[in-house]
C-alpha cells in the first residue's frame, strides 16, 4: 500500500496538475480569510468551510480523482497492478490516500489563519477543529465516489463529468427533496405511491452531504454525522476494490 501512495502521489507533482489543484485551493481560502479578517470576525472555521460552502470542492475532487484509475486502464498498466504480488484493497487504499493526502494539504494554510486570528483575539480552538475534522471527512466521501467513477471508465474525461454530475446531484440533494411534497393518501394504491415518494425523498436527505458538514460549522459535533462520513467512504472504497476485482477475473 505504501509504495502505491508514493507511486500515486508523486504523479501528482510529475506534471502541473497537483500545483494547480493546491492553488486553487489555496486562492479560495486566502479569499475566504480576507473576507473574514476584514469583517473583524475571528471566526477560523468559516474559511475552512469556504471552498465547500461556494461549491469549489465538487469541482476540484473530479479533478482529484479523474485519473485513479481510468488513466491505468487506458495505458494498460492496470495489468501490472493486477498481477502484482498485493491485495486489491491495498491498492485501493493506496491511490486514495494519496488523493486524500494531496486534498488535506490544501487545507494547511488554514492553520496559519488560526495562528493571525489568536494573536489578536481569545478563539475558540475546537470550533476550528470541528469544522477542518468535518471537511476533511467531506472531501475524503467525494473522493471514495469519484475513485470509484475512475474504476469504471478508461476516460479520465469521462470520469470527471460523470463523478461532477454525481456531486452536483450530492450538492442539491437536499433542496431537491425539500421540493418534493409527499400526496396524501385515501387508497391502497395512493399509500403506495406516497410511500415510494417518501423513501425517495429519505434518499434525497440521506445524500445530502452539506446539511451533515453544516453540523460541524455549527459547532454542533456529533458522533453520527462522523460515522456518516467514514462510512460512505469506506462503501464506496468497497465497491472500488469490488469493480476492480470483478475487472481482474473478466
Amino acid at each position: 500500500m505504501l509504495a502505491v501512495f508514493k507511486r500515486e502521489f508523486k504523479s501528482y507533482f510529475a506534471n502541473p496538475l497537483g500545483f494547480i489543484i493546491l492553488a486553487v485551493i489555496f486562492f479560495f481560502l486566502g479569499l475566504g480569510f480576507y473576507q473574514i479578517f476584514s469583517a473583524g470576525a475571528p471566526y477560523t472555521e468559516y474559511v475552512v468551510l469556504f471552498p465547500a460552502q461556494i461549491g469549489l470542492l465538487y469541482f476540484v475532487i473530479p479533478v482529484i480523482t479523474m485519473r485513479l484509475f481510468s488513466d491505468e486502464r487506458r495505458t494498460k498498466t492496470d495489468q501490472v497492478l493486477f498481477t502484482a504480488p498485493v491485495k486489491l484493497i491495498n491498492i485501493v487504499l493506496g491511490k486514495f490516500l494519496a488523493s486524500f493526502v494531496l486534498f488535506a494539504i490544501g487545507f494547511v494554510p488554514t492553520i496559519i489563519y488560526q495562528i493571525i486570528v489568536s494573536a489578536f483575539v481569545s478563539v475558540n480552538l475546537f470550533y476550528y477543529v470541528y469544522s477542518l475534522i468535518g471537511v476533511l471527512l467531506f472531501g475524503a466521501a467525494l473522493i471514495a465516489v469519484g475513485m470509484f467513477i475512475s474504476s469504471l471508465t478508461e476516460s479520465p474525461i469521462i470520469s470527471i463529468i460523470f463523478t461532477l454530475i454525481i456531486n452536483l446531484f450530492i450538492m442539491f440533494a437536499g433542496s431537491f427533496a425539500g421540493m418534493i411534497t409527499v400526496p396524501s393518501a385515501t387508497t391502497w394504491y395512493g399509500t403506495a405511491w406516497a410511500w415510494i415518494v417518501q423513501q425517495f425523498v429519505n434518499f434525497l436527505n440521506g445524500m445530502d452531504f452539506v446539511s451533515v458538514l453544516g453540523s460541524f460549522g455549527n459547532q454542533a459535533f456529533a458522533v453520527k454525522d462522523v460515522i456518516y462520513f467514514i462510512s460512505i467512504t469506506a462503501a464506496f472504497i468497497f465497491l472500488t476494490e469490488r469493480s476492480l476485482e470483478t475487472r481482474r477475473w473478466s
